[in-house]
């Protein structure tokens, strides 16, 4: 008679095979495809609760079969998280069950003894273990040696000791290392392995669950239905047959909207140019996330089968937090990325035209407080593209002020700010865009001009996501429509039926002006290609790209940090992908947009664009150059913002 797991082995097989083939995987899961043995028919079969009292005459156990989790992919079906088949160590102890205690133990040390030698591992099991397993759950296998490397297991898969098995089991598996490590998640075993008294239905081994990320999200969906395994003893407590009478269901697949390409780009730019930071990048046209990457990240093949106590105590403890996922749960004062919002304010309330002229000048005073420009030269009278294009602070603190609080807020708002973008994934940040309440609330008093004049350059108390910024640029990119954002398309069967599918949905659409999109198109292509823009340093050969930096400070006194913004979208005038990209600075160190966050997209999208052709560029409108009156000389800085 053939054991459970020789029984099982071909199934586990199968399940492994579901990573790569669900038509051969629906094929081993049919009925006649399963091996099982034939239950001699003069067996009376009766089903009981065992206790130690009534083990030796236990007729008939119904235990479960844990299913294989479902797969997860990338939008073009990818795998970021399948299954693979793990090796461990069991005794099977002989029925009945009549050994002494002496000669249980003499029998178990013989066969760990000699496991021991061959695979050149050392079995640390005590005596109360094994007499415990015996009289509790003799009638199961005892693991000795579980996740068996390929040498140990090559050493002894064709010819174990007698009475030891080698019990395949299939564990997760992220076949791509770190890259997405912080949106797949991990998955952890739901309890140890059982030592008390067998009872009916319970698993054949641990099952596990999502821990972290989409494993967490959609745990439920990704498990799948347990299928049923029957052991059948006679009257003395012999094992008479064992076979499978139910197939388990594997769990769904859960198809995400990301890239793995884009991803791995991603976190291909941030290792190489920040040790902390997030790079978010989304189709405009629909509200999918292409990328989702922060950096420092962590393998989650690290907590497979389970991790140990100093290796996640390494995590935890490590500076550069590599357990926090920036792209969403962080959130920082978005600098002059948000003179975007700012500016959308102000031409939409006409409280300024497009060709109004301002004064750039190094600094103004609003109350007793004196406000300064990043550059201390005197810039001149400039319009908006021109104040866009070389981000003057004190341009918009004069237009922040003039236009007011509260259409900044509203449009900011609109542009999907200080609300959660709505993933599937837990702790979320929800930004902040503070208002009359909230700062009554924190600081006594509502907002005031120097308030605004902060909030006109995206610092203060406003406080923004990558994944929301990126959601933002989407919104410019496309003319003014917010599409919930999406991260998994649909979850399906094994064999490609869809379970669940999440649609393309228009949040709402803000009737921006033709004229308020032309400039700020306009203004955002020579950030990056005109003579003043501040981010040269993301301008691509074959492709036109739009966008704006921004340098923000955010922390404690004395312990701040530079927040480094570069956002936008591309090509400029048929936009494919819209992004956000925030390099985080050490304390004290100056760091800047242009020279910092922009090169990390350039890095990402000449991978992408440089066998393309050049598209959607078209003919630079003729503007006004500003008479620039210099008090002094204009000090020479490193492109920035």
């Amino acid at each position: 008679m053939r054991s459970l797991w020789g029984t099982l082995r071909g199934l586990y097989i199968a399940f492994s095979i579901q990573a790569t083939s669900t038509a051969l995987f629906a094929q081993a899961l049919a009925p006649s495809a399963v091996p099982s043995t034939t239950t001699p028919p003069q067996i009376e079969e009766e089903t009981i609760v065992p206790t130690f009292e009534t083990q030796k005459l236990a007729r008939t156990y119904i235990l479960d079969v844990p299913a294989p989790r479902g797969q997860i992919t990338d939008r073009n079906g990818e795998s970021l998280a399948q299954n693979r088949l793990s090796y461990n160590l069991a005794i099977n102890f002989p029925t009945p069950l009549d050994f002494s205690d002496a000669q249980t133990l003499s029998f178990a040390r013989e066969k760990i003894d000699r496991t021991a030698r061959l695979i050149g591992r050392k079995l640390k099991i005590s005596d109360e273990a094994i007499l415990r397993h015996y009289h509790n759950r003799g009638v199961m296998p005892m693991e000795i040696a579980q996740n068996l490397s390929q040498l140990e297991y090559g050493q002894i898969k064709n010819d174990p000791p007698p009475g030891v098995i080698v019990r395949p089991i299939y564990v997760r598996v992220y076949p791509n290392g770190k890259v997405a490590g912080q949106i797949i998640g991990y998955t952890g075993k739901t309890g140890r392995n059982p030592d008390g008294i067998v009872d009916n239905h319970e698993t054949l081994w641990p099952e596990t669950e999502g821990r972290e990320g989409l494993e967490q999200t959609f745990n439920e969906m990704l498990t799948g239905k347990h299928g049923e395994y029957k052991l059948t003893f006679d009257k003395d407590g012999r094992k008479t047959s064992e076979k499978l009478i139910t197939p388990p269901d594997p769990g769904y697949n859960v198809v995400t909207t990301l890239d793995l390409r884009l991803q791995q780009l991603a976190e291909k730019a941030l290792e190489a140019k920040a040790k902390r930071g997030a790079i978010v990048i989304i189709d405009p046209n629909n509200g999918d996330i292409l990328a989702l990457a922060s950096w420092p990240t962590y393998d989650p093949n690290l907590f497979v089968p389970s991790i140990s106590a100093e290796q996640l105590k390494l995590l935890q403890d490590d500076k550069d937090i590599p357990l926090l996922p920036r792209a969403y749960r962080s959130s920082y004062p978005p600098g002059s990325t948000f003179k975007i919002a700012v500016g959308i304010a102000a031409l939409e309330s006409r409280a300024v035209q497009p060709d109004d002229r301002y004064e750039c000048v190094p600094s103004i005073q609003i109350g007793n407080v004196t406000f300064h420009n990043w550059k201390k030269g005197n810039r001149g009278a400039l319009n908006f593209v021109q104040a866009l294009t070389e981000s003057c602070d004190t341009w918009f603190y004069q237009v922040g002020i003039r236009t007011g609080a509260q259409p900044i807020i509203d449009w900011a708002l609109a542009l999907g700010f200080g609300a959660k973008c709505g993933i599937p994934l837990r702790g979320e940040a929800e930004g902040r865009v503070p208002n009359d309440e909230y700062m009554k609330a924190t600081h006594g008093r509502k907002l005031l001009n120097g308030d605004i004049a902060n909030m006109s350059i995206g610092q203060g108390d406003i406080q923004v996501t990558p994944l929301q910024m990126a959601q933002a640029m989407g919104v410019v990119a496309n003319g003014g429509t917010l599409y919930q954002t999406r991260l998994v398309q649909q979850v399906q069967t094994f064999d490609n039926q869809i379970v669940t599918a999440y649609q393309v949905r228009a949040k709402r659409t803000l009737n921006l002006s033709s004229e308020t999109q032309d400039e700020l198109r306009t203004g955002m292509i020579d950030v990056v290609n005109g003579a003043g823009g501040t981010a040269h340093q993301a301008s691509l050969d074959n492709a036109e790209v739009a966008g704006k930096t921004g340098t923000a400070q955010w922390g404690p006194k004395n312990k701040e940090r530079t927040a480094a913004w570069f956002a936008g979208f591309l090509p400029a005038d048929q936009p494919r992908y819209a992004f956000a990209a925030v390099y985080e600075g050490d304390v004290g160190s100056k760091v800047h947009g242009g020279s910092a966050a922009a090169p990390m997209i350039a890095d990402v999208f000449k991978e992408i664009y440089k066998s393309e052709k050049v598209v959607g560029q078209r003919p630079r409108r003729a503007r006004e150059q500003p008479e620039i009156r210099r008090a002094e000389p204009v000090e020479e800085e490193d492109e920035s913002d």
